[in-house]
C-alpha cells in the first residue's frame, strides 16, 4: 500500500514565516501608540472623576500633562493644543485629538488618528 505524503514544502513555510514575520513586525512597531493611548484615556477618565470645579482651562491642561506623564505618555505626542474643552449644554466636554506617525520602512509611515472625550464634573472657570 502506497501512502501519500502530506504536508508543507520548504517554500511554503519560508513564504509563511515571512508574513508572519512581517505582521509581527508591523504589531511591534503599532503596539506601544495604543498603549500610549489607553494611558491617555486613563489619565483623562481620572481628571473627569475628580471634578473641575473652579479650575481654569490651563489648570484642566496642566493636571491632564501631569497625569498622562504618570501613565508614560510622550510629551512629544500630546501638546497643549491637542488638549479642548467644548460646552455641550450645562456639561463640559474634555477632548483630546492627536495624530501619532510611526517610520515602518522605508518610506512608508503609518499615520494613527485618536481622539477621546470625556464629560467633566464641575464648571470650568476662565
Amino acid at each position: 500500500m502506497k501512502s501519500k505524503q502530506s504536508g508543507i514544502t520548504l517554500i511554503g513555510f519560508l513564504i509563511a514565516l515571512i508574513i508572519a514575520g512581517f505582521f509581527g513586525f508591523m504589531a511591534m512597531k503599532l503596539i506601544p501608540a495604543y498603549t500610549e493611548y489607553m494611558g491617555v484615556n486613563k489619565a483623562m477618565t481620572q481628571i473627569a472623576s475628580e471634578g473641575v470645579e473652579g479650575k481654569s482651562l490651563n489648570d484642566v491642561r496642566n493636571d491632564l500633562m501631569r497625569k498622562m506623564d504618570f501613565q508614560y505618555v510622550d510629551d512629544a505626542t500630546i501638546k497643549p493644543k491637542d488638549i479642548t474643552i467644548k460646552r455641550d449644554g450645562n456639561a463640559a466636554q474634555l477632548s483630546v485629538s492627536y495624530d501619532k506617525r510611526i517610520p515602518f520602512m522605508y518610506n512608508i509611515d503609518f499615520l494613527l488618528h485618536f481622539e477621546k472625550s470625556v464629560t467633566l464634573q464641575g464648571n470650568v472657570g476662565e
